[in-house]
């Protein structure tokens, strides 16, 4: 608080709409939690408020009466101690009256009115300590209160701070995404024994794939080279890749079938790359086709399957996290990526680029001096690269950001281009290669790629703390409370220390400075939590495990859903009624039911590129793709291979694109170790159902952690 005593008027205006009304704009601000709740004004009310102000890391909070007539008088300006604000709610007379309690920089308050009624607003942690952990509880007990005694007071706060939720006639209708997933639900529930079968033919082509991929190399001499490694490279890269976007909401399986979607479009687009070159009186192998053709075409088509995107799945794609952008991306990449690689190693032999970080890439060497003059990093880094720009710009919502997918896509195009026009005797006019070279020339794309899905997964954790109004809460309570008590207070701190007149630019930079520990000790939280609530999951049996995976990524979607939708009607999927239901169950499995959702109350490209011919004495390091002459190899190896041959390599090609479809996602169904040993051949099918090729690394996940010891279960608290 400024030296000269604020005034109540001050405040009042800067926070509510009237006496005993918030603000809804300054609600909206940073995307504040809001919750009423019914509570008597009591010690256990105050006691309340000051443990929500500590959870703010502030050492005082700012007091004062809303009425008109107490314009006037100053805001009082109390330590965190319960019985100084009990002792100066006194001294304002016998009659109860509205007042407000706030946070120095206006970031949360409470308004506590004359009657029953308290509205707490600001960050998840503040509001928790008012109405207990599960706050879309909370919010649905006020709306049903306002709705049984219809009290115009009730009915109002319920309306206005939408504890009602959205109506059903306005909820946007399911898409062709959610209406399949709704059709599987119903066959698993519906006919098990059939969804039993259909788990275990699945496992057993599965196998049955990867067994002809490993033989088909050996049997057929014409196959130039083993192709396992090739899928095996593509499902690192999606690994790695999904393993530092903590925060994505599209499962690997998706990830999968969308790297086969990209696979299967090597063909239209060396087909379009033929026709583009026959229109422009190019030759295939010449510079021009080899440089701005086939780049531009690859560069733009391997990101059709994230254009494509809201024509089958319109409401999936509007609960993408900004992560998930880059992975769906990466994947299609990877796909195009795989198909060009699997190509080359069936005809002319090679199996891609090597290296353990985002493996994929290639390179051309100096024949003399055998130093690397051009990296390519792999379609699906590049790809992935302009797709986590893409996310940023779309889920951040700023303008400035919208910057980002330009830059990517340069980049992108100038690393493909560069590699290509070297390859084809030829280099890149020099103010290209100064642009390249400024924007780390091919090294640093995929540690650009790993910085942007970092900010992009600080960004959905940020996000996803707005939505708790909405969103159920994990089991138990929220780690590393201390850190974020110490983020906040040194937040508010900065906040308040920012002067008000300073240029616009300055302010919003010393705001974002301030802002910056929060966010980061909010993710942290988040990750730990989430991964502490897996770990104990992990323990109790990989049945358990799977459905906390599943039920982590549902729950992130529909955060995003939420705070992407901005107020406006949206589709929750599965709907909030069986999130919630998992919720509490989950928490019961895991020994944390007092925080799972059933707590009570406590108070109750713009630069110009250009390819000069020249030749260069350089050789590539590899055989990198080019799709259209991928199609010309894979054609002429068809033609001259015998029956046996063709067969072959049509049954290998089918299983690469099975191991992909098929048998990757988190199993549904575990067979029961008491039925199993019972009855070992009995259960055949149910394992088969769970350990198909791309299921072995979940099961292995989940028997080691039933050797966890017991200690993993403090890991939370209740």
């Amino acid at each position: 608080m400024e030296e000269q005593a604020m005034l109540a008027r001050d405040l009042v205006l800067r926070v509510c709409a009237g006496a005993t009304e918030l603000d809804p704009h300054w609600i909206r601000v940073d995307g504040k939690v809001t919750t009423p709740f019914l509570v008597p004004r009591d010690r256990n009310l105050v006691r309340a408020v000051i443990a929500s102000g500590r959870a703010m890391g502030v050492e005082r909070l700012l007091v004062c009466r809303t009425r008109p007539e107490f314009s006037y008088e100053p805001v009082t300006e109390i330590p965190l101690d319960t019985d100084t604000l009990i002792d100066l709610v006194r001294g304002w007379g016998p009659h109860p009256t509205d007042f407000l309690v706030c946070v120095e920089d206006f970031s949360a308050a409470v308004l506590i009115t004359a009657d029953d009624l308290t509205i707490a607003a600001g960050p998840a942690d503040f509001v928790r300590e008012l109405v207990g952990a599960d706050i879309p509880q909370a919010r649905s007990h006020f709306a049903s209160r306002a709705e049984i005694e219809k009290t115009p007071e009730l009915v109002r706060a319920a309306r206005l701070y939408r504890c009602a939720g959205t109506d059903p006639k306005r909820v946007p209708g399911p898409d062709l995404h959610e209406r399949l997933a709704a059709h599987g639900d119903r066959f698993r529930r519906g006919s098990p024994k059939a969804a039993r079968a259909l788990r275990a033919l699945r496992g057993a082509w599965g196998w049955a794939a990867l067994g002809v991929a490993a033989i088909a190399p050996i049997a057929v001499s014409a196959i130039a080279a083993p192709v396992l490694p090739v899928v095996i490279t593509l499902f690192v890269v999606l690994f790695q890749l999904a393993l530092i976007a903590r925060s994505r909401t599209v499962s690997f399986a998706t990830l999968l079938r969308t790297a086969a979607l990209g696979a299967i479009l090597l063909w239209p687009l060396a087909l379009i790359e033929g026709a583009v070159n026959e229109a422009v009186g190019s030759e295939p192998l010449g510079v021009v086709g080899y440089t701005y053709v086939a780049v531009t075409v690859e560069e733009i088509g391997t990101l059709l399957p994230l254009a494509l995107l809201p024509l089958v799945a319109l409401r999936r794609a509007r609960r993408l996290a900004a992560v998930d952008f880059a992975l769906l991306a990466a994947a299609s990449g990877a796909g195009f990526q795989l198909a060009e690689h699997l190509v080359t190693a069936l005809t002319v032999g090679g199996t891609g680029g090597g290296g353990w970080f985002l493996p994929g890439g290639s390179g051309v060497m100096d024949r003399e001096t055998g130093a690397v003059v051009a990296v390519f990093s792999g379609h699906a880094v590049t790809t992935g690269l302009v797709g986590a720009a893409l996310g940023l710009a779309i889920v951040g919502g700023g303008r400035r950001l919208w910057l980002l997918p330009p830059l990517a896509f340069v980049l992108a195009f100038l690393e493909h281009l560069n590699l290509n026009a070297l390859l084809a005797g030829a280099a890149l006019h020099p103010a290209s290669g100064v642009v390249l070279n400024l924007l780390g020339g091919g090294a640093l794309t995929p540690f650009l790629l790993v910085a942007l899905l970092v900010c992009a997964v600080a960004l959905d954790y940020r996000l996803i703390a707005t939505a708790a109004e909405s969103t159920p809460p994990l089991p138990g309570l929220p780690p590393l409370a201390g850190l974020r008590r110490r983020a906040r207070g040194r937040a508010v701190a900065t906040r308040v220390r920012v002067p008000g007149d300073i240029a616009p630019g300055f302010r919003r930079a010393a705001l974002a400075w301030a802002e910056l520990p929060v966010t980061l000790t909010t993710t942290l939280s988040m990750i730990v939590h989430e991964l502490a609530a897996a770990t104990i999951a992990a323990r109790r049996g990989p049945a358990t495990l799977g459905d906390t995976w599943r039920f982590l990524r549902e729950r992130r979607a529909n955060a995003m859903g939420e705070a992407r939708s901005a107020g406006r009607p949206w589709r929750h999927h599965p709907s909030q009624r069986e999130l919630t239901r998992t919720a509490r169950d989950l928490a019961r499995r895991l020994g944390l039911a007092a925080t799972g959702g059933v707590t009570a109350l406590t108070a109750s490209a713009a630069v110009s590129v250009a390819v000069v011919p020249a030749m260069a004495p350089h050789a590539p390091a590899g055989e990198p793709g080019y799709a259209l002459l991928a199609l010309d190899r894979l054609q002429g190896w068809f033609a001259l291979a015998s029956t046996s041959e063709t067969v072959w390599a049509t049954l290998l090609l089918a299983s690469v694109f099975i191991l992909l479809l098929s048998g990757n996602g988190v199993p549904h169904v575990h067979p029961h170790m008491r039925d199993f040993l019972r009855s070992p051949t009995a259960n055949t099918g149910a394992v088969l159902g769970m350990l198909a090729p791309g299921q072995v690394a979940y099961a292995a996940v989940g028997l080691v952690g039933l050797l966890l010891p017991r200690a993993v279960d403090r890991l939370l608290v209740r």
